[in-house]
């Protein structure tokens, strides 16, 4: 029985017995570098953006966008368009006070490209090509873009995103002939 007492005494002062070590199985004693917590991976940097009527129009709606490791994914839900495909672009200010969203100024083009395909370091780094809306002028958006960043030097926040009234051709300069510009908002970082 000393011998029992004795050797639990032991166990106890090096650390912390675990239930199967008092009756008899093998024992495991923690010690501070297995007793430690791993770390918490921080939420991926995300964005919101409200889209407001322009130019006389009822199209609203909201875009997100999620830094993942190579890529931000574009989530969003745009209402009230025609139904079809639509110019949906980041433009160079976060300024949609003008009634057509002109105060947004051109396409985010840091790189000074030309105006074309969605991801394509040769195009403008707004270019994020079309949105369509099914025949309830509804436009479900989800796609991942390797080219646009919400950090750094190049960052898209408190930019504008554009909806236009027509088809971006992606090729016909400055802006794919995608015509007016029916909604407007700002992107924001999410707290």
């Amino acid at each position: 029985m000393k011998k029992i007492v004795l050797s639990l005494l032991l166990v106890f002062s090096a650390g912390v017995v675990s239930a199967e070590g008092v009756a008899g199985a093998p024992i495991t004693v923690a010690t501070d570098a297995t007793a430690s917590k791993p770390a918490v991976e921080a939420a991926p940097l995300s964005a919101m953006c409200t889209l407001s009527p322009a130019s006389g129009s009822k199209v609203a709606g909201w875009v997100k966008f999620t830094q993942m490791k190579h890529y931000v994914l574009v989530e969003g839900d745009v209402t009230g368009l025609t139904p079809g495909k639509h110019g949906f672009h980041i433009h160079d200010k976060g300024d949609c006070s003008a009634a057509d969203a002109t105060s947004a100024g051109g396409h985010f083009n840091p790189t000074k490209q030309e105006h074309g395909r969605p991801n394509s370091a040769k195009s403008h780094m707004g270019d994020l090509g079309n949105i369509s809306a099914d025949s309830s002028g509804e436009a479900k958006i989800k796609f991942k873009d390797k080219i646009i960043r919400l950090s750094g030097e190049n960052t898209i926040v408190d930019r504008a995103i554009i909806v236009h009234a027509n088809l971006d051709d992606e090729k016909t300069q400055p802006v794919g002939n995608a015509g007016a510009r029916v909604a407007c908002g700002v992107i924001q970082l999410s707290k």
